[in-house]
């Protein structure tokens, strides 16, 4: 499964693993928090949550070698 960032008003972001495969049309996405908190998060499929880089790439020094590149990509970096 992969690992997604959703916003969170305390952190800003927060890491989270997807638990069960997203089909199109559904309302949430089933995810687990890094503190092993269940969660369904409310999505609109027009507006995916923004996809977490390999763990490979955490710090890296240049942030084009980035798989994905957004504000929560480059905050975490």
């Amino acid at each position: 499964y992969n690992r997604v960032w959703i916003p969170d008003n305390e952190e800003v972001w927060q890491s989270a693993e997807i638990t069960k495969n997203y089909k199109t049309g559904d309302r949430f996405l089933h995810v687990q928090l890094e503190d092993g908190t269940e969660l369904n998060y409310p999505v609109d499929p027009a507006a995916l949550p923004p996809l977490r880089n390999p763990d490979i790439l955490v710090g890296e020094n240049d942030l084009t070698a980035l798989s994905y590149l957004h504000e929560p990509a480059v905050l975490h970096n």
